[in-house]
């Protein structure tokens, strides 16, 4: 984890040690977003049944992709993080000592 000085410090990225917690975060508010749209198709079915089933159907389709681009949001900046230590590396091994 990261330290409460590093957040003073730019020795140190942050990010990689907190993009987890982002992570759940944007899955919570996507899991509350799915259950609202399926109570809103089972609201919607009283109604008209076809369309509350294409509601339930959208939510759970819109859910899922939300779990997916959260995902690849996340993996994009751990990559992107993961791609500076490895060039840092590559400098370093050419560096004279």
């Amino acid at each position: 984890m990261f330290q409460f000085g590093d957040l003073f410090q730019w020795e140190r990225f942050i990010t990689p040690s907190i993009i987890k917690i982002f992570y759940w975060l944007v899955l919570a508010v996507v899991a509350l977003g799915g259950l609202r749209g399926l109570v809103e198709g089972l609201f919607l079915m009283r109604v008209n049944l076809v369309g509350g089933v294409l509601a339930i159907l959208a939510a759970l389709l819109m859910t899922l992709a939300g779990v997916i681009v959260a995902r690849i949001a996340a993996e994009f900046v751990l990559i992107t993080f993961r791609i500076n230590e490895h060039l840092g590396a590559i400098r370093n091994q050419g560096d004279p000592q």
